[in-house]
């Protein structure tokens, strides 16, 4: 599977397509019995996090040098991979002017002049060599149609960043009028195609008129269903904001670690025999405490553990179960249609057939209710379908940080103490006299 990389500026239509390919690991990797293939496919593309950061810079144009230098800052400070400049409103550039604004001479570039008289539009694609390897084309005619038609390609992962110069929802935009039909004409695009945004995190707009007072969200990252899995903790971030109304956001992955996830039941576990037997038998076990309360607590926990582990040793390898299953069915299949099996064998078959799609079942419930989602047709369980929410899913609800005392922060234990500090604000009181209820007998509930 290759990456693919779109860069957009919709006001004058203008579409660059990029195919991009790590440089240190293609063709390097060989899959081991311990990978997946998600493992594989990522280590052969995007080994290194994509640091992609995308700019309208608003016209490099004659005399604007503060904007080169405020652009070749920004390429020496933040090291991005791929750098991607929308309305540069410039004619062509040497190689000599690129090496300068990247800061050395190992990048490659792709270049589009300016549109006509009015010297509108302009783009710039600059890449480091020694990561990726890039091809890259402009495409200048019915911009919509060709999105359309690439995103569509079989075998390529996108993503989409540039300035769209749409809002989603009025809440992208201030003191600007909010067209609804475009709105929903740009989600209908997003949604048409399987398209998933990434969050922006620690600002609400990337635009901001001159005067400060219009605001709106035109720039950001969309990246295809299928690149979620290769990447599943993208974020992206504003940089500051300098001789461009518009500010420059960056595409990076961030693995954040905060700690256990929560427990969850799946309603499937209470199908499979034997599962009562197992929570009766573990609760029953005695538990040491000073309060009632603590050692009910520690009984959910211990009841947590058997049952994770239970579950691990059970639904764990539930792919290759799958698998063999299925294989077993399909040679019992093959053999049938030879006409050789016997009455044994025909048994077996059904036997296979039967354990193989139970496990499907089995495997898609649980996916369902991960996702969260009811599925319209009692019975059909498309697998795909429920991966996909999962991983809409993870992407929306993924924390990557909050703003702490007016500045964006992502460090897990800093997140932690904010949050903490936030509700003992809410929920602290003075302590006092509280009622007591007195003279009734309550069953307990460790009885």
């Amino acid at each position: 599977m290759q990456v693919g990389l779109i860069v957009l500026h919709v006001e004058v239509k203008e579409l660059t397509k990029a195919l991009i390919a790590d440089q240190r690991k293609v063709g390097r990797i060989i899959p081991n019995a311990h990978q997946d293939h998600a493992t594989v496919e990522k280590e052969r593309l995007f080994k290194p996090s994509p640091n992609i950061v995308s700019l309208n810079i608003r016209g490099f144009g004659c005399g604007k040098e503060s904007k080169f230098g405020d652009v070749r800052n920004l390429c020496i400070t933040v090291r991005p991979s791929i750098l991607a400049l929308q309305e540069t409103k410039c004619r062509l550039r040497d190689d000599k002017w690129f090496f300068a604004l990247w800061g050395s001479t190992d990048c490659g570039f792709t270049q589009k002049e300016i549109i006509g008289k009015s010297g509108g539009g302009g783009q710039m694609l600059i890449w480091d060599k020694s990561v990726f390897e890039v091809d890259s084309e402009l495409i200048e005619k019915k911009m919509w149609e060709s999105l359309d038609r690439l995103l569509n390609i079989n075998g390529v992962s996108w993503v989409l960043c540039g300035d769209f110069n749409e809002v989603r929802d009025p809440s992208e935009s201030l003191n600007c009028e909010f067209v609804l039909s475009r709105a929903k004409r740009f989600n209908e695009f997003i949604v048409r195609n399987g398209l998933v945004e990434i969050p922006l995190g620690g600002r609400k707009f990337t635009r901001i008129s001159d005067d400060g007072f219009k605001m709106s969200k035109l720039d950001r990252f969309l990246v295809s269903d299928n690149f979620l899995p290769l990447w599943p903790d993208l974020k992206v971030i504003p940089l500051d904001r300098k001789s461009s109304d518009h500010c420059p956001i960056m595409l990076l992955d961030n693995e954040v670690d905060f700690g256990p996830t929560p427990f969850k039941v799946f309603d499937e576990w209470f199908s499979i025999s034997g599962v009562e037997k197992i929570v009766e038998e573990c609760w029953k076990e005695d538990m040491v405490g000073s309060r009632l309360d603590c050692v009910f607590r520690n009984k959910l926990k211990r009841l947590k553990l058997v049952l994770k582990e239970w579950s691990k040793s059970l639904f764990g390898g539930i792919d290759g179960e799958i698998k063999n299953a299925k294989k077993q069915a399909m040679d019992f299949k093959l053999k049938a249609e030879s006409g050789l099996l016997s009455n044994t064998e025909h048994s077996a078959w059904l036997d296979a057939r039967k354990n193989w799609l139970d496990m499907e079942r089995t495997k898609a419930n649980m996916l369902k209710q991960k996702a969260r989602v009811r599925w319209m047709t009692e019975g059909d369980e498309n697998s795909k379908f429920f991966h996909n929410s999962l991983k809409r899913k993870y992407n929306k609800n993924n924390n990557r940080g909050i703003n702490v005392d007016g500045a964006w922060c992502e460090d897990p234990s800093k997140i932690k103490e904010a949050a903490l500090c936030h509700f003992r604000r809410i929920f602290d009181e003075e302590q006092g006299p509280r009622p007591r209820l007195e003279g009734l007998n309550y069953s307990s509930i460790l009885a």
